[in-house]
């Protein structure tokens, strides 16, 4: 499937009606939303249910116009995600699109064969799963634990591997595109060397690709039991953070109460003083495990066409790892000194 010819086939002024009765149906969009859901989407983000599929439309139109060989599915429920998460900007919900394709294309040891069954590993490690209670704001809690990972079984590229399918898969739910996510991060263990493979080019790329590369809400990140090495790992990541999300960092070293007044307890496993019991990472595990099929058939539809590589579409790597490693030379001083 090239982006050109579907682009051609889903322009409301190409063809005839009688030419559209031989065109591929494309699912038909259900909103799924409660009526609270609805009017907080209203309110939050621009959204107004009497405009939204022809709001869907004109995204659609942009990215036909501009954007013909970009290879992205054009279906109601996909294009809506990036409207949500630009409240309804057709400009920012188009670059945002552009950016998750160009995110995609130019990290290959991430996304190439992305699928559950081959980040098995990092799953049954436990370094990220997602608590199986929402908080009261309605949002999934990611949980984080770095001190899962032995970098000798793999590199640190299947971590995010990991955790990027875990948000694919909260982001297919209209919950959680309205409400967003929280992340729950625990640094408990974590060495010099660990953080030493999270370097400026890494962070550079999962910063962009989490701020601007991926229609989804992060409204907090919580870090708990971060050791003085933080810092230096902080230090990394800063410069690369816009302001907003920034401030929405928590840092709550091992002060649990500190933790509470941002994640009830009631939510909590155990393990972070809360009352849901001991930590466990099997029901989300077999969740995502059991999505395979999907996952296959919702990349199938994100093909780069063998003919286009436009230079605003995919990014130029080489520079950005030369700079990262510059900058690299200047952090590691930062590390050794928080450590």
């Amino acid at each position: 499937m090239s982006g050109d010819s579907d682009c051609t086939r889903t322009s409301p002024s190409a063809g005839s009606p009688s030419d559209n009765e031989f065109l591929p149906d494309r699912p038909k969009y259900v909103c799924s939303l409660s009526p609270d859901l609805i009017t907080k989407a209203r309110e939050e983000l621009q959204e107004k249910p009497e405009w939204r599929l022809r709001d869907v439309q004109a995204l659609r139109d942009m990215v036909c116009k501009d954007y013909p060989s970009l290879g992205t599915c054009l279906d109601d429920a996909f294009l809506l995600r990036f409207l949500r998460a630009r409240k309804f900007d057709y400009d920012r919900a188009l670059q945002l699109l552009v950016n998750y394709h160009t995110c995609r294309r130019s990290w290959p040891e991430v996304f190439n064969n992305l699928k559950p069954s081959a980040i098995k590993p990092v799953l049954e490690s436990g370094f990220v799963t997602v608590l199986p209670c929402l908080d009261p704001e309605g949002r999934h809690v990611v949980c984080i634990r770095p001190d899962r990972w032995t970098p000798s079984n793999y590199p640190i590229t299947e971590n995010i591997r990991a955790i990027y399918l875990t948000l694919e898969k909260l982001i297919q739910s209209e919950e959680t595109q309205v409400n967003g996510i929280v992340i729950l991060a625990d640094y408990k263990g974590v060495s010099l060397s660990k953080a030493s493979h999270f370097g400026p080019f890494v962070a550079k790329k999962v910063i962009g690709i989490l701020q601007d590369g991926f229609p989804i809400r992060i409204k907090a990140v919580n870090i708990i039991n971060e050791p003085r090495i933080f810092k230096g790992i902080f230090a990394i990541i800063k410069p690369f953070l816009k302001e907003k999300i920034a401030n929405r960092f928590f840092l709550h070293g091992c002060d649990l109460n500190s933790l509470h007044q941002n994640i009830p307890p009631v939510i909590l496993p155990e393990e972070y003083g809360g009352t849901a019991g001991k930590l466990d990472i099997s029901a989300w595990n077999e969740l995502l495990l059991a999505s395979e099929e999907d996952f296959l058939h919702d990349f199938s539809q994100l093909v780069l066409p063998c003919d286009s590589s436009p230079h605003d579409m995919l990014v130029s790597g080489d520079a950005d790892e030369k700079q990262c490693d510059d900058s690299l030379r200047g952090m590691k001083p930062q590390l050794y000194y928080c450590y």
